[in-house]
C-alpha cells in the first residue's frame, strides 16, 4: 500500500512555531523530490517548500527565512519547520512525494495560526 501521510497540523499563534511531518511508505522508490504545498479557503494550491534528492530546495517568497524543509531519506520523510507564523500560513498543508513515475500526496494536515 502506498502512504503518503501528513501530521503535526494544530492552532497556533500568530509568531508561534510548528514542526509538520510527512512520512511515505517505503515501497514509494527512487523519490526524485519531497515537498510541502498548501491550500486556503478560497484559494489555489501552491508550493511552501521542495526538496530534491541531491539536498537543493525551492521556497515560496512568502515563506523564505521563516521556514525551513528538511528530509530523511532513510525514513523516506520530509519536515517542515515553520517559525514565526502569520494568519495568512493558515492553510491545509500536503506532503507531495515524487518519483519518476507519478506524484503521492498526503491527505494533509490543517494548520491554523489565530490568537
Amino acid at each position: 500500500q502506498v502512504l503518503v501521510v501528513e501530521s503535526g497540523g494544530e492552532l497556533v499563534e500568530p509568531g508561534g512555531s510548528l514542526r509538520l511531518s510527512c512520512e511515505a511508505s517505503r515501497n514509494i522508490y527512487s523519490i526524485g523530490s519531497m515537498g510541502w504545498y498548501r491550500q486556503a479557503p478560497g484559494k489555489q494550491r501552491e508550493l511552501v517548500a521542495e526538496i530534491f534528492t541531491g539536498g537543493s530546495t525551492n521556497y515560496a517568497d512568502v515563506v523564505k527565512g521563516r521556514f525551513t524543509i528538511s528530509r530523511d531519506t532513510a525514513k523516506n520523510a520530509v519536515y517542515l519547520q515553520m517559525n514565526s507564523l502569520k494568519p495568512e500560513d493558515t492553510a491545509v498543508y500536503y506532503c507531495k512525494v515524487a518519483n519518476r513515475l507519478r506524484d503521492y500526496w498526503g491527505q494533509g494536515t490543517q494548520v491554523i495560526v489565530s490568537s
